[in-house]
């Protein structure tokens, strides 16, 4: 569909751009990543308002994260998170197989070094979201092998 070749045109554009800004010292490297996610994050409060604004107040974290992991991921990127786990202790590490954002990159571990930008801005909008639910998180791509993330 045209839509989604323009948020992958668009995604990839707004990380080079802003490297490219860095590497021309219009700005720092390591900001960058702090910058996409900030993009992320806002995106994220956007589209949370959006999603439930006629929806029922979520209560316990297990639904809100069922509800983040299928239809607030999906619109954007496609498909639902493959598996959501908990410890019980409030953290839930979802994982998909397939991240479309790297599957653009690779399915090896040759480009392994570059996935963090390419997730950095996708890292964002859950905490938007789920921040203007009332759940403050944190989220951190652990990458161990290309295209999956949690």
């Amino acid at each position: 569909p045209p839509d989604e070749a323009l948020f992958l045109l668009l995604h990839n554009e707004m990380v080079a751009g802003l490297y490219r800004a860095a590497e021309q010292g219009e700005g720092e490297n390591g900001r960058c990543t702090t910058k996409l996610e900030s993009m992320g994050f806002r995106v994220g409060q956007g589209l949370i308002e959006r999603f439930t604004k006629d929806t029922a107040r979520f209560t316990p974290p297990l639904d809100i994260m069922k509800f983040i992991c299928k239809d607030f991921w999906t619109p954007p990127l496609k498909k639902q998170i493959d598996n959501l786990r908990t410890n019980h202790q409030g953290i839930y590490p979802p994982q998909d197989n397939k991240f479309r954002l790297l599957t653009q990159i690779s399915a090896g571990k040759q480009y392994l070094e570059h996935a963090p930008k390419y997730l950095a801005f996708t890292c964002g909008p859950p905490p938007g979201g789920l921040l203007n639910l009332g759940i403050k998180s944190i989220v951190t791509p652990p990458l161990s092998s290309m295209p999956a993330c949690k």
